[in-house]
């Protein structure tokens, strides 16, 4: 896995990202736009960060950290490259991140209809809370 690059995101990042999003991603966000990655880039440099084989963009996984709880989000790995690592090595470099920032858990937003993508939580490690319910306010039309 040495050819396997962990780094933050950039602003020049922001356009080829959303592209891997919508090719690898499963599912969008209202957040899926040039604005939305770039708060996020702007607000927490660190959070952002891609995994690149080759010089090639293969995956990617937002660790956010509010000085409370540590959050995952949008871990893709391109269709061509999964079941080589790319997502494991995501999430150690994203919970490496937690730990130095003084996090103590670690909670992933998993869509229910996701089974490929439950199944690789479950093997990393990571089990659903079935007692928690996500409740949501879009705060934009």
């Amino acid at each position: 896995m040495s050819d396997l690059r962990i780094r933050p995101a950039t602003h020049a990042d922001i356009d080829s990202v959303l592209r891997f999003w919508r090719e690898s991603a499963e599912g969008t966000s209202i957040s899926d736009d040039r604005d939305g990655v770039t708060r996020l880039v702007d607000r927490d440099p660190e959070a952002l960060l891609l995994a690149e084989r080759d010089g090639v963009l293969s995956g990617t996984v937002i660790a956010g950290f509010d000085g409370w709880r540590c959050h995952l989000y949008r871990l893709a790995v391109h269709p061509d490259r999964r079941r080589q690592g790319i997502g494991s090595a995501l999430l150690a470099a994203a919970e490496e991140r937690f730990v130095r920032l003084g996090g103590r858990r670690v909670d992933a937003m998993v869509l229910e209809r996701n089974e490929r993508g439950q199944h690789a939580w479950r093997a990393a490690g990571y089990g659903a809370e079935e007692h928690w319910r996500r409740w949501v306010k879009p705060l934009t039309d």
